[in-house]
């Protein structure tokens, strides 16, 4: 136990002290801000009016078309569409809406002209308003009360309850939870996986391995990096964590409010609101934060997080003691492990949907898949969705799974660390694995 608690001591101080580690852990949190701070940039210097000229020849829709947003019309009365189709921009106008006389019934024959494409929002503007305003008209002459008819439509929402105790839940809610939870995990394993296989590349191309290799077992020497290496990654993602949420309480203090409702139009309380929208919005995070048992899904992600990265770290670690000086090699060589985090994730993007299902079972039970699939179910209930039985069953499997991808990396390490100047084959590894030391 001492040996492993200096290897890991010693892989710990010695990734802290890089340059590298600082630099990557300053510039992802830069980069989380970029993305916050650049689309509000963006936002703000691309806001721009746009004036719109109105033609209605019909005369159904005449004032009818409100200003919203930057957007502003003006109704051209007496005004021929021959007259003027080609003249709105000498006048200032981005473009020109002409309504011509319209069957109620089947109407046809309304057209935008610009010079350039609008926008996406003020097409959509457009053909809802349009929509709208038919369907009242439509309304009027078969002599229905549009308010009666608002009046009468119901607009009930359901209360789902689950569990034995009638716990209220969302679906929504835990598919954006159980989407988000397996997506970070399946980038932890891919990028924190890859880490670990350089520095063992690192090792073995400067030969300090060797040295390591003839005072240690090979199982000792495995947990020992791995161990380490992942509490350089946990503390890494701690300091991404921090800076990130400080970041986002800042942020606002040195960005106007004016900036941000620029990026969030459709946010009322960014736009100064109401108070029933804003306590609308507080009821929603209310009602977020308590259709999830987050005490299971942070525990879970925790130990799903160790325990995938632990598994996968394993497997990587193999792979850059069989690895050369030429890293291309490394691309074959650890296919066959990157290939299950990819079905994982597959896997979990089909779970969050049916988390019931076979296949989300199964994906949650394999430890190859299950700390994306696991995080996945999680949200949607325990012991509703995920009995306990299934939980624990997970996680013994997972931790066996560790265990024994440690034991087999170490027996590959062993020899894979000492040879030089050949390629070496998975297959040609596995024999290794049952060769006695």
């Amino acid at each position: 136990m001492n040996k492993i608690w200096l290897i890991i001591k010693r892989e710990f101080i010695t990734r802290v002290r890089k340059r590298s580690f600082l630099i990557v852990t300053l510039l992802v949190p830069l980069f989380f801000a970029a993305m916050i701070v650049v689309p509000i940039l963006i936002a703000t210097n691309s806001k721009e009016e746009k004036r719109i000229a109105v033609i209605d020849d019909s005369h159904l829709f005449m004032n009818r078309f409100p200003d919203d947003k930057g957007v502003y019309y003006k109704y051209l009365e007496h005004t021929s569409i021959d007259s003027f189709q080609h003249k709105y921009a000498e006048y200032g106008y981005s473009g020109l809406l002409y309504i011509p006389q319209l069957d109620i019934d089947r109407p046809s024959g309304v057209t935008y002209y610009s010079d350039a494409q609008p926008g996406l929002s003020v097409e959509s503007k457009l053909t809802r308003r349009i929509n709208d305003l038919i369907e009242e008209e439509r309304l009027k002459k078969a002599n229905i009360d549009a308010e009666r008819l608002k009046a009468v439509k119901a607009d009930i929402s359901i209360e789902f309850r689950t569990g034995s105790d009638g716990q209220k839940g969302s679906a929504a809610v835990a598919y954006g939870v159980g989407y988000a939870s397996g997506f970070i995990i399946y980038i932890i394993l891919m990028f924190f996986g890859m880490s670990v296989m350089r520095g063992v590349m690192e090792e073995k191309v400067s030969r300090i391995a060797e040295v390591m290799i003839s005072s240690v077992k090979p199982f000792q020497l495995m947990m020992g990096k791995i161990i380490g290496i992942a509490a350089v990654g946990l503390l890494q993602f701690l300091i991404w964590v921090a800076l990130i949420v400080s970041v986002q309480l800042i942020l606002p203090l040195f960005i106007s409010g004016d900036a941000v409702a620029a990026m969030n139009e459709g946010n009322t309380m960014m736009q100064g609101g109401s108070n029933a929208a804003m306590v609308e919005a507080i009821e929603k995070i209310q009602f977020v934060v308590g259709s999830v048992n987050w005490t299971a899904v942070i525990t879970c992600f925790v130990f799903y997080f160790l325990g995938g990265y632990l598994f996968y770290s394993a497997l990587f670690a193999a792979v850059g003691s069989l690895v050369n000086e030429d890293p291309t090699d490394a691309q074959a060589l650890t296919f066959p492990i990157t290939l299950p985090i990819i079905i994982g994730i597959m896997v979990m993007i089909s779970s969050v949907q049916n988390p019931s299902g076979p296949v989300a079972f199964w994906g949650s039970i394999i430890p190859f898949t299950s700390p994306m699939v696991m995080m996945a179910r999680i949200p949607y209930g325990v012991p509703g969705t995920v009995p306990y039985w299934q939980l624990a069953l997970s996680m013994s499997l997972l931790i066996v799974g560790f265990l024994f991808t440690t034991w087999m990396a170490g027996k590959i390490y062993r020899t894979g660390i000492l040879m030089y100047g050949k390629k070496i084959t998975w297959k040609e590894a596995l024999k290794w694995v049952s060769r006695k030391a």
